[in-house]
C-alpha cells in the first residue's frame, strides 16, 4: 500500500477532476504491475495496472489507495474491470465519497465473491487524497499557503533590492509544488508589483503549471506575464468574490488542489476564514528589514492548528511541511 500511496503521489495537480489514484498488483508474493491515474485523470489507476499485468492478473492482490469506481463515466467501473480480471483480493486504503461510487464498488467486488479489506493506511490515504475529498464534502478544492520569509518574519525585501529572499533549490521546490496544484492563486496586488508568471519551470514539467488564478479589484494589465499565457492557457480573475466564494467556483471546475501564493493581505484572509489546509513555509537564514506595515501581518503565525509533518534543509534555507488536524 505505500508503493501505490507513493504513485499516486505523482499524479496530483495532473488528474483533476478525478483524485490521483496509485494502484499495485501483487501474486505470489511479488508486484507485477503498476498504475497511477493519467493526466487528465484517464485512464484510471487500476485499469493501467491490469493493462500491464495482462492475463497474469488472475488470482493476484490489488492493493489501491481509494475505493475502486463502480460507475460508468470516460472509463468503464474499476471494480468490474478488477473482476473481469480475476482479481482475488481487494485492499483500499479509503472509501471514496462520491455519491456514484460510496460502497458500491466494494458491495460490486464482495458481491462477485472477491475478498475485500478497506482501511489500510488510511491517515495517509487521507492526506494525499485531501483536495479531492474536500471537494466532495465541503465543495472546495484544498488549499496550499506557500510562504518564504526571512529568519526574523518577513515576507519581501525593502524595494530595490533582490526581490528573492530564499535560494535557488527553494525555488526550485517551489515550482515542484506548484505542479501538484491544478490552479495557483494570488493577489492583484502582488500582480501589479511583481508581474510572477505563476507556471512551472522545471525541465519536464512546464505542462503541468497550474491554472493561473488572480483575485482583486484592479485589472489585469494587457502587458503582464499573466495576460501574455493566457492566450494558451486559461487566466481566472476574482474581483468581489469572497476567499470562500472563490474556491467553491474552482471546485465547481473540478479542481481540488489549490496553491496560494500571495502577499500577506490575502494570504491572512484565507487564514483569518480556515480555508489554509495545507502550509509549505521556507525560511531563509538572514534577516531583511521591514518597509511596510503589512510585512507584519504573517510574522507571528498561528501554527497551533497545523502539524508538522516534513522538513527540509535546502542549501542555506529550512523548508518545512504543515498540515491541518481534520476529520476528513
Amino acid at each position: 500500500m505505500r508503493q501505490a500511496l507513493r504513485l499516486g503521489r505523482f499524479g496530483l495537480g495532473n488528474t483533476a477532476p478525478n483524485p490521483a489514484v496509485g494502484c499495485v498488483l501483487v501474486k505470489n508474493g511479488r508486484v507485477i504491475a503498476t498504475g497511477l491515474t493519467q493526466r487528465g485523470g484517464c485512464p484510471h489507476a487500476e485499469a493501467m495496472a491490469l493493462a500491464e499485468a495482462g492475463d497474469a492478473a488472475r488470482g493476484a492482490t490489488a492493493y489501491v489507495t481509494l475505493e475502486p469506481c463502480a460507475h460508468e463515466g470516460k472509463t468503464p467501473p474499476c471494480a468490474q474491470a478488477l473482476i473481469d480480471a480475476g482479481v482475488v483480493r481487494v485492499v483500499f486504503a479509503i472509501d471514496d465519497p462520491d455519491k456514484r461510487v460510496d460502497g458500491r464498488g466494494a458491495e460490486l467486488l464482495r458481491l462477485a465473491g472477491i475478498e475485500v479489506e478497506s482501511g489500510v493506511l488510511a491517515k495517509e490515504a487521507r492526506q494525499g487524497q485531501i483536495g479531492f475529498l474536500l471537494r466532495e464534502t465541503d465543495k472546495r478544492p484544498m488549499v496550499t499557503l506557500k510562504l518564504a520569509i526571512s529568519a526574523n518574519g518577513f515576507m519581501r525585501t525593502p524595494l530595490g533590492e533582490d526581490k528573492w529572499i530564499t535560494g535557488p533549490l527553494s525555488r526550485q521546490m517551489g515550482h515542484k509544488l506548484r505542479a501538484e496544484h491544478d490552479a495557483i492563486i494570488t493577489g492583484s496586488g502582488t500582480l501589479l508589483e511583481d508581474d510572477p508568471s505563476l507556471d512551472c519551470r522545471l525541465p519536464g514539467l512546464d505542462i503541468a503549471s497550474p491554472t493561473p488564478v488572480v483575485m482583486g479589484k484592479n485589472d489585469i494589465p494587457a502587458d503582464s506575464k499573466l495576460a501574455r499565457r493566457a492566450k494558451k492557457q486559461t487566466l481566472v480573475h476574482y474581483k468581489n468574490e469572497t476567499p470562500l466564494a472563490a474556491l467553491q467556483d474552482l471546485a465547481a471546475c473540478g479542481m481540488t488542489r489549490a496553491m496560494l501564493e500571495c502577499g500577506p493581505t490575502l494570504a491572512a484572509a484565507f487564514l483569518k476564514d480556515d480555508l489554509v489546509d495545507e502550509l509549505a513555509l521556507f525560511t531563509a537564514p538572514h534577516n531583511v528589514a521591514m518597509t511596510r506595515e503589512s510585512d507584519m501581518s504573517l510574522m507571528q503565525l498561528d501554527l497551533t492548528r497545523f502539524r508538522q509533518i516534513s522538513e527540509a534543509k535546502l542549501g542555506a534555507d529550512s523548508y518545512q511541511h504543515f498540515c491541518r488536524e481534520r476529520e476528513h
